[in-house]
């Protein structure tokens, strides 16, 4: 999504209300996904990795079609056998959805699960196997013990409904019933429960379809959780100026249609908000005259991307299509009057474009075309939930691999730059949408992790990954790289060394395809990373170095080395009560000289089943409070496991330092395994 609103109005460039979904996080994976990936994760060729080059042992191969299909039956027809094998309950069946081959055989087979013929939200995991045929690893989104009570809703279909409608309406929803209703077990938050999953359609107030699914308890009619399934973006395009199409000639009609990547077609919506439109065709191959005046203009625009788009994956990564089955999408261009936006649907399998404000700027760019034909790619593999940090990871990645396909373009008239929507204006004033070597040009992006970040915008929550992407292509400081100049500053104040924007995709994909699942959290997406650039490159490479360089830069753990300086540790457990008193645990610092100093680092572990629900507080011998970590209802992951950077130079450097951390609602536990303070 592309998250901005036309320059006409400027009072309205940031996401209105309605086009907010409520970001209730889901369980974070980071705890299972370290125990899971760093055993045996960087398993060699036997001659061992290059330095500098991906170890081809561990680098996807290319399957065709028809192999990868072979695959998924496969693994289907021993499902059962897996999900025993796993340690699956008597009533939880797994289903096939994607399956990715390493070069020395490994198979990392992605699952959906049901739960007594239920599906189950929240259940999806990767299992790794060996060419033996052994599991080597399990990846879950969830790591609760999937049971509920009972499958007999107390709360019926019909009261979800309501509810969910009456939510959508609140949204802008235009519909008075819903699309569909399903009973589901949700899984992704805590304990599973029964639950009914409500998708009301129909048209957001900004003429943006609506897909909002709401996940309502089963028992108590609670809320639980809501995304917008569709991901739309925004622009004024500007063109790519002359470029080669695949079109599709019958008798003396031309199509666009592309039959050298799937099928894709581009249609003609004609400022229809419906259906599929009319198939553009004419009796010339010559599509458009480079102005709205034609409206073939926008078309052979939405064409050329897609199939750049398509390109870029299947040259870069080996993948055949959005789904990597050699099946095309769908475009659809005119959509809507001077509808400002741009949009995936999973639900369509397409990208639809309108046509700007005052129908003038069809918003077909290439960096909209790669962006929204990623959330696809996104929807496919990791699947990462539209809400919470695993929505903001979900941004980046059309950020990240939008900015891979400008990059691979070579277009003269829309060179690749670490800058989204720079050809756009939708600022009005020449400046770009969103910055990735520095989020926070923007205005409201983040350019580093923090403690309740899951809980703005998903578009600006993605900040820290863009962050990182650029960090660990091009390296921090300032730089000109193609005549665009960069300022990268890092969350930490050190220097991070970039290895080049190829590896960066490379690790970022791998990640994305066979390490993370819907849940993943940033903690998450950094063990992911790792393990990843651990498998290509080796876990003792320069690159898997930049990784852990490029997210300490966005406060995301810590540099090679863990923490320098003088450290203090306590190691004694303490259990936290649930929705109770706040618990302290005391460390001593004797023999130093001063005050603290202004990057005093704080080292937190706690298991906890919702860390939303904690509070953490540092208070030091003067007896001053510096918050930690604030209450998030919207922050659903399992523990915390985190560093903190605090300014305590107003305090002495001797005395007890006390870390105090309180559950502040009911239904979860927690116990606080250990902290130090390390003074640098």
């Amino acid at each position: 999504m592309l998250s901005s609103s036309p320059r006409s109005n400027p009072s309205r460039r940031r996401v209105s209300p309605h086009r907010r979904t409520a970001t209730v996080a889901l369980a974070g994976v980071a705890a299972l996904i370290a125990a899971a990936v760093q055993s045996g994760a960087a398993t060699a060729a036997p001659a061992g990795p290059q330095p500098g080059r991906a170890n081809p042992a561990h680098s996807s191969v290319r399957l065709t079609a028809a192999q990868r299909a072979g695959l998924i039956r496969d693994a289907d027809a021993g499902r059962a056998d897996t999900a025993r094998s796993i340690g699956l309950g008597a009533r939880e069946k797994l289903v096939a959805r994607d399956v990715v081959k390493d070069g020395d055989g490994t198979l990392h087979t992605r699952y959906e699960r049901t739960y007594a013929g239920l599906p189950v939200l929240g259940g999806d995991l990767i299992v790794d196997t060996a060419p033996s045929g052994a599991t080597r690893r399990v990846v879950k989104a969830s790591g609760a013990a999937l049971k509920v009570a009972g499958l007999t809703p107390a709360v019926p279909k019909a009261t979800a409904e309501r509810q969910a409608v009456a939510r959508a309406k609140k949204l802008g929803g235009t519909e008075s019933a819903a699309d569909s209703v399903r009973t589901v077990i949700w899984a992704a938050t805590g304990k599973p429960v029964l639950a009914h999953e409500t998708v009301v359609g129909g048209l957001q107030d900004d003429g943006t379809p609506n897909e909002l699914h709401v996940i309502t308890d089963a028992t108590t009619g609670k809320k639980l959780y809501e995304y917008q399934g569709v991901r739309t973006g925004v622009g004024n395009t500007q063109y790519s100026g002359q470029v080669p199409l695949t079109t599709t000639q019958s008798g003396s009609t031309y199509t666009l249609t592309d039959g050298d990547r799937g099928g894709h077609k581009t249609y003609n919506l004609n400022r229809g908000t419906s259906g599929t439109g009319t198939l553009f065709s004419q009796s010339t191959d010559t599509w458009g005259n480079g102005t709205i005046s034609d409206p073939a203009t926008a078309g052979a625009d939405a064409h050329y991307g897609a199939a750049v788009t398509w390109d870029f994956y299947k040259n870069t990564f080996g993948r055949s299509g959005i789904k990597n089955n050699g099946v095309g999408a769908y475009s659809r261009v005119h959509y809507g009057n001077s509808y400002v936006n741009a949009f995936w649907s999973d639900s369509c399998f397409c990208m639809t474009y309108g046509d700007g404000s005052g129908n003038a700027d069809p918003l077909t760019a290439l960096d909209v075309a790669g962006h929204e034909m990623s959330h696809g790619v996104t929807a496919n593999t990791a699947g990462l939930n539209y809400s919470g940090e695993s929505g903001g990871l979900n941004e980046a990645t059309s950020d990240i691999f939008g900015t891979g396909v400008e990059f691979y373009a070579h277009s003269a008239a829309d060179p690749g730059d670490y800058l989204i929507g720079e050809k756009i204006d939708i600022n009005g004033n020449g400046t770009p949408l969103r910055y990735l070597d520095k989020p926070s040009k923007d205005g409201a992006s983040k350019d580093s992790w923090y403690s309740g970040i899951g809980g703005i915008d998903v578009h600006y929550s993605s900040g820290p990954a863009n962050h990182f992407f650029y960090l660990l292509s091009e390296g921090s400081g300032a730089k000109v790289i193609d005549g665009v100049s960069y300022d990268s500053p890092t969350a930490d104040g050190l220097p991070v060394t970039g290895i080049g924007r190829d590896k960066a995709l490379q690790i970022w994909y791998r990640a994305l395809t066979t390490k993370w699942t819907s849940t993943t959290n940033y903690s998450g997406a950094r063990t992911g990373t790792l393990a990843a650039a651990g498998e290509l490159y080796g876990t003792t490479s320069a690159e898997y170095a930049a990784v852990q360089d490029a997210w300490a830069g966005v406060g995301v753990g810590t540099r090679p080395g863990g923490d320098t300086g003088t450290s203090y540790e306590s190691t004694t457990p303490v259990a936290i009560p649930d929705n109770g008193p706040a618990i302290t645990s005391d460390i001593t610092v004797s023999g130093r000289s001063g005050n603290a100093p202004s990057n005093l680092r704080v080292a937190v572990n706690i298991t906890h089943t919702w860390r939303g629900d904690l509070v953490i507080d540092l208070v030091g011998p003067s007896g001053t409070s510096y918050r930690l970590k604030s209450f998030s209802s919207s922050d659903s992951g399992d523990d915390v496991d985190e560093t903190y950077t605090v300014n305590a130079a107003a305090e002495p450097a001797n005395g007890t330092w006390k870390l105090k951390v309180q559950d502040q609602a009911a239904q979860d536990k927690g116990t606080l395994n250990s902290w130090k303070v390390t003074f640098p």
